[in-house]
């Protein structure tokens, strides 16, 4: 039991190291003529990165299965949850919102603050793949969309286990904890754009590098920080203001719901990376 509960975090930490590097690497190239190179190949870059985080998911999946982690309803759960959001996103497409807004982020949210940290990475990181191929997303950037949708809901989990969500046995007196939640959408959805958008702002002035030789990282955070301010964060502000109101406005109902479906099968969390 306990090699399986290492095993499941290992790969967890793996997931959020690739995550991380991919993030960071336009920052690391040793010339700027190599990182306008990196950039060229992103595609390419892309697709294996896509690759890696969805064997890892889908291996985590299985370890947690087998460990008993995860019963086979929990895995049906995620998929039927999985799948409501991902129509939540054909929607959006369907019918643009204002902004950044999103309708997929309030069920990761919530559904990772009732069940648990790894299962609402596993459910962002599917979300965004499902809805990708649904709505023809498919690009360089799915990948860095999957990893931070899958921390959001992966927080999410961390902040109901602090706030005891996985001992309630009753959906009653939710108004201070969806509160609480509705803060965190909103926080996420500033947090969402400011990682996003790190994948492609070293290569927007094509091959001028903002972290090149000589810089100082004090001056790329403070180039970074005008570039975001100036292009994405009034962007960012409504899909913060969207994730709140539709966390305030469902927050309750849904709570309630999710925890008497996970306290009818008994789904319990067992490890300390949950």
């Amino acid at each position: 039991m306990r090699a399986r509960k290492f095993l499941a975090g290992l790969i967890y930490a793996l997931s959020a190291s690739i995550g991380v590097l991919a993030f960071i690497s336009p920052f690391l190239p040793a010339s700027r003529a190599a990182a306008w190179d990196a950039a060229q190949g992103s595609g390419a870059m892309a697709l294996v990165t896509t690759t890696a985080l969805v064997t890892l998911a889908l291996t985590a999946l299985l370890v947690e299965m087998h460990g008993q982690a995860m019963a086979a309803k929990m895995v049906a759960t995620l998929g039927v949850l999985t799948a409501v959001a991902s129509v939540l996103r054909f929607i959006e497409v369907a019918v643009p919102m204002p902004g950044g807004f999103s309708p997929i982020f309030a069920p990761v949210i919530l559904a990772g603050y009732v069940f648990g940290g790894r299962f609402g990475f596993l459910m962002g990181t599917f979300t965004l793949l499902v809805s990708a191929l649904i709505t023809g997303g498919v690009g360089p950037w799915l990948p860095y969309q999957m990893f931070t949708t899958g921390w959001v809901g992966m927080t999410a989990g961390w902040l109901g286990r602090s706030m005891g969500s996985h001992r309630r046995v009753s959906g009653r007196h939710l108004g201070a904890e969806v509160a609480v939640l509705s803060g965190f959408g909103a926080w996420w959805g500033v947090l969402y754009g400011v990682i996003i958008n790190l994948y492609f702002w070293p290569f927007t002035a094509g091959p001028t590098v903002p972290g090149g030789p000589g810089v100082e990282w004090g001056q790329i955070v403070n180039r970074y920080a005008a570039f975001y301010l100036s292009t994405s964060l009034v962007w960012d502000l409504m899909r913060a203001f969207g994730n709140a109101a539709l966390i305030a406005a469902l927050g309750v109902p849904t709570i309630r719901s999710l925890t008497r479906f996970r306290r009818r099968f008994h789904f319990t969390v067992e490890s300390p990376y949950a």
